[in-house]
């Protein structure tokens, strides 16, 4: 890192046979750019400029964007001259679906099993967490993980758990299939003998009728969220704290943007006051363009008619700001993506209900996104869109699919024509094993059919949906997306199915933008656009393909301003004060794991722990 000084920047200089202007002080700081960067692998993803020399920063946005000889001498006495010492730089990555909102008020209770690689490994940071977690806490595990990337390739088994942790309450999400729960757990939940199914989910028993500790979605995870509803909570404070140690973790991984799509027991405005309070108070370290999810079934017309008559489409500011309705539109339309059962067929009432609520948000100009796994529901779904479309035009609403994983061409060609968009997002990685186990290998070819969207024309973007049912690493999205392999090493997607590297990754930046609103905004290095950007620990375009999903950023910057630095940058990062609670497991193994500290010795790190 180049010190921000005339004799630093004179030295930058004299490397390209420069001298320094001999413009006046006081001239050089009313006109200089906050930040230069230069010396390193560019990428601006802007085919009239892909790969310039140096970028200049000023008031937040990019400057200038081109031939060092040209932008270094600029620097002022207060520019801060990055020598990138030929790392990669990218724009910041964007998650076109990420419930960032509800799983910052959680993360720092949260023990995650994220990017790790052995179940004894995962195991052995359970029993840590148990040894040090006070009651009435419980330690939860709440997704992110599947059992396919370890090497093990199974779940703990309930006894495991018992044995692990006999008093503490343990619940353990995988996906969105299954919850584990210990002894302990089913005593506060107050499952017991007496306790009936729920509709769609499954309280697995013993031959006595005693609940074992298994909970099942069949194919509705309502169960799952329900009783992870019954834990504790954390007070505002700590929510606050919770929500910007997520959002550093996210900085740490090149995230600088995201949509937020609601979420089961996310409701508005109440479990918005956190996010808004550091929105306010310009503590924001991702831009979050967020939309609202219905949570009363049968309720979900006056959710949007109160929303859309209280709340303006697109209000707030760069950093925070309505994005329109969904993912959840109707409970009728909810098609779970639980690949180990069959797939839900959509209830009779989807059609009128879903129509009356697409009827409000058109007339009140909001776009709109819909959670649909499977075709036949998009199918019945756009069957509703062109009808109200003929009354009502959509015109240049900005509305979309998610997920979409069986999608067809021909479902494709209508959301053209209706003007809309798919964002995909890379549950595969983690559920493609089981996919592949129902519908066959064949099938999971191309799912989704990204290659298909883009060569198509189809407004198509790439995120997690994280925190439950996937990891929010991008990298292990675009991993995935580049070598259609799972996280647990399975291939799924054909070669021809999969994207080139660069390709990937303007899925998770500028492709994006037209999914907020915000074309050309951000998403690039262009001059204007605002000063996002991550640099990489490694260059993202030469690492072998595996390894894609284990790069992290080294400085990452949002809006000229530094929100992340590591390594050779790690005086620049920002104080973070320590997460809250003391006992909270961000202290002791942070957020997604890094799988390449346990490789070279497997369960070397359960080992360590069981000598402590």
């Amino acid at each position: 890192m180049t010190e921000p000084t005339r004799r630093a920047v004179a030295g930058s200089l004299a490397a390209l046979g420069l001298a320094l202007s001999s413009r006046s002080p006081a001239m050089a700081a009313d006109t200089a750019p906050d930040m230069i960067l230069h010396n390193g692998g560019i990428t601006t993803l802007d085919r009239a400029n892909p790969a310039p020399q140096a970028v200049a920063i000023t008031a937040g946005r990019f400057s200038a964007v081109g031939d060092a000889a040209a932008i270094l001498p600029t620097a002022g006495p207060n520019t801060r001259v990055v020598d990138l010492a030929g790392r990669r730089v990218i724009p910041g990555l964007i998650d076109n679906h990420l419930h960032v909102i509800r799983g910052g008020l959680n993360f720092n209770m949260e023990l995650r099993w994220d990017g790790v690689r052995s179940l004894a490994d995962a195991m052995a940071m359970l029993k840590r967490q148990v040894a040090i977690t006070p009651p009435p806490q419980w330690v939860r595990i709440v997704g992110g993980f599947t059992e396919h990337q370890f090497v093990e390739k199974r779940l703990p088994t309930l006894d495991e758990i018992n044995a692990a942790a006999p008093d503490t309450p343990v619940f353990i999400l995988h996906l969105y299939d299954r919850a584990l729960l210990n002894a302990a757990a089913l005593r506060v939940v107050g499952y017991d003998k007496s306790t009936p199914n729920p509709p769609g989910g499954e309280i697995q028993r013993a031959p006595d009728g005693t609940p074992t500790g298994l909970l099942l979605a069949k194919p509705n995870a309502t169960i799952l969220y329900a009783t992870l509803a019954k834990g504790p909570v954390l007070p505002f404070d700590y929510q606050l704290n919770s929500t910007r140690h997520f959002l550093r973790d996210l900085n740490r991984l090149g995230v600088t943007g995201a949509i937020d799509a609601g979420g089961g027991y996310q409701n508005y405005p109440d479990d918005y006051k956190v996010i808004q309070k550091l929105a306010e108070d310009g503590e924001l370290t991702v831009r979050i363009a967020y939309n609202l999810f219905t949570q009363k079934p049968k309720q979900e017309k006056e959710d949007f008619l109160r929303w859309t008559g209280s709340a303006k489409y697109q209000q707030g500011d760069d950093y925070f700001r309505l994005n329109g309705a969904g993912e959840m539109l109707v409970f009728s339309a909810a098609d779970f993506e639980d690949f180990r059962v069959e797939r839900p067929e959509m209830p009779p009432e989807m059609e009128p209900e879903l129509e009356a609520v697409v009827r409000i948000l058109i007339q009140n100009r909001w776009p709109w996104r819909l959670h649909a796994t499977y075709d036949q529901t998009i199918s019945r779904a756009l069957d509703v869109f062109e009808k109200v479309n003929q009354e009502m035009p959509i015109g240049d609403l900005h509305w979309i699919f998610d997920h979409a994983e069986t999608v067809t061409e021909r479902n494709l060609e209508r959301i053209a024509r209706l003007g809309g968009g798919v964002a995909v997002q890379h549950r595969m990685a983690y559920q493609g094993e089981y996919f592949v186990e129902r519908y066959g290998a064949r099938a999971a070819e191309a799912t989704p059919p990204v290659a298909k969207m883009l060569e198509m024309g189809v407004k198509v973007s790439a995120g997690t949906d994280a925190t439950r049912v996937a990891s929010y690493n991008p990298w292990v999205a675009l991993y995935w997306l580049t070598t259609g392999r799972t996280v647990g090493g399975m291939r799924i997607t054909l070669e021809h199915n999969t994207l080139d590297r660069e390709t990937a990754l303007r899925m998770m930046t500028e492709k994006v933008t037209w999914f907020s609103n915000e074309e050309g905004k951000k998403g690039q290095i262009v001059e204007g656009q605002l000063a996002d950007f991550a640099v990489l620990d490694r260059d993202y375009f030469t690492v072998p393909g595996d390894e894609v999903q284990d790069i992290t950023s080294v400085l990452t910057v949002v809006g000229g301003r530094v929100v992340h630095g590591a390594g050779d940058f790690s005086r620049l990062a920002p104080p973070l004060p320590p997460a809250m609670p003391d006992w909270s497991p961000v202290r002791s193994f942070g957020g997604y794991q890094d799988r390449r500290a346990a490789a070279p010795a497997k369960g070397a790190f359960a080992r360590a722990v069981a000598r402590c």
